[in-house]
């Protein structure tokens, strides 16, 4: 079992930052791969970034590119998604995900969500 839990997430204008951060306890090993998703208010949830164990294969919704950064660190058991000039139609929940693929949809695991608010 792995458990995932967020944390990071609030209100912030137009052009702000956010980094959100995914905690992880339990059998990491068994999920390397980890990712982003995010579920605005009746719509359905949608990628967002995933990368590797190492960490050296990252991948992005094409919206997102150039302003939102994967990364982690398995020495602390944590993913983060550092999230650059943010706009209104980034509002979602943000949730940290874990499996053996999660671009194959190979998802294991689901963090409980965090919302991230962006005001025009």
């Amino acid at each position: 079992q792995v458990q995932l839990v967020e944390s990071g997430g609030g209100l912030v204008q137009a052009g702000g930052s956010l980094r959100l951060s995914c905690s992880a306890s339990g059998r990491t090993f068994s999920s390397p791969t980890m990712g982003w998703f995010r579920q605005a208010p009746g719509k359905e949830r949608e990628f967002v970034s995933s990368l590797n164990w190492s960490g050296d294969s990252t991948y992005y919704k094409d919206s997102v590119k150039g302003r939102f950064t994967i990364s982690r660190d398995n020495a602390k058991n944590t993913m983060y998604l550092q999230m650059n000039s943010l706009k209104p139609e980034d509002t979602a929940v943000y949730y940290c995900a874990a499996g053996r693929s999660i671009r194959g949809g190979r998802i294991d695991y689901w963090g409980q969500g965090t919302q991230v608010t962006v005001s025009s």
